[in-house]
């Protein structure tokens, strides 16, 4: 991926379990996934030869869209608007690690209620199934967002502002299976709205944003857990994740384990309202014990 503009750097400091590093970053495919326009979520497939992101520029159905684009030769190339995109939202792509899936967001008619979760299948020859809207009790009346199947797709987290939650939107994790409902995030969820939880250390840390959506402010933070609970939450010091800005949208680059994107306004390099770029993830150790069992 062409790191455009060059990179800059800034420091990421964590206290307790995580750690101190340098945290690089660099724009992502300048005038092809980041442009003029709106960007949010870019996940890479695990082959490293697509990545598919929302944005609301212009050149599909409209509502916001699911785009696609190509790598060659370490550059984003041919972005184009996914073929199941309809009038309504379609945001907050996530692939599978094994590649089989797409998850995202919609608030298509026929949903639950708000926005909903939904997958498509990816055919052995690149293209797309139908989407499929994710199960009850993952789907409620409210909303529901930022889907992210941990790597051995057994389990998905999710965020949803359904009833009985801290506040705003909540972080859950739910079997896949269908085997149990989904349950909060020990340790993680408050009054604000927590949302976008990448996972860390095979899930014993998480990288999430917290903020206010509805005043658009959202931050990045880091919590890695104690043995029952994800311990108090650190903001991560990456030089345009304030307080008062909005990134959020971290995900894990199977292609590149030790990398991943996040959604951002940095002052430099810049192409629009809101852009993507590729970031070193924070190295943070956890324990076992906040996901259920022994590795999670």
């Amino acid at each position: 991926m062409k790191r455009a503009l060059g990179v800059a750097v800034a420091c990421s400091l964590l206290s307790g379990p995580a750690l101190a590093q340098l945290a690089e970053y660099g724009i992502e495919g300048i005038w092809t996934v980041s442009t003029r326009d709106a960007e949010l979520r870019g996940s890479v497939a695990a082959d490293g030869k697509h990545m598919v992101w929302g944005s609301d520029r212009a050149g599909g159905p409209g509502g916001g869209d699911l785009w696609q684009a190509r790598n060659q030769d370490g550059r984003w190339l041919d972005p184009q608007p996914l073929p199941f995109n309809t009038t309504a939202l379609e945001a907050e792509p996530m692939f599978s690690a094994d590649g089989r899936w797409l998850y995202f967001v919609s608030d298509r008619a026929g949903g639950a209620g708000g926005r909903d979760l939904y997958r498509v299948a990816i055919r052995d020859d690149g293209g797309f199934g139908a989407p499929e809207r994710m199960r009850e009790g993952i789907n409620t009346r409210g909303d529901e967002r930022s889907p992210t199947p941990s790597t051995d797709g057994r389990s998905l987290v999710f965020a949803s502002d359904r009833r009985g939650g801290e506040g705003g939107h909540d972080l859950y994790r739910a079997p896949l299976d269908g085997s149990a409902a989904p349950v909060p995030l020990p340790g993680i969820n408050t009054a604000a709205d927590e949302i976008d939880a990448a996972w860390l250390d095979g899930g014993r840390a998480l990288l999430f944003s917290r903020g206010d959506e509805a005043a658009g402010a959202a931050r990045l933070y880091v919590a890695a857990c104690d043995g029952s609970k994800y311990a108090p939450a650190e903001p991560w010091k990456l030089s345009f994740n304030a307080d008062d800005g909005y990134t959020r949208a971290p995900v894990v680059d199977p292609s590149r384990p030790a990398e991943g994107t996040v959604t951002g306004s940095a002052r430099s390099p810049k192409a629009g309202k809101s852009d993507i770029y590729r970031i070193v993830l924070p190295t943070v150790r956890g324990q076992d014990g906040c996901l259920g069992g022994p590795g999670g």
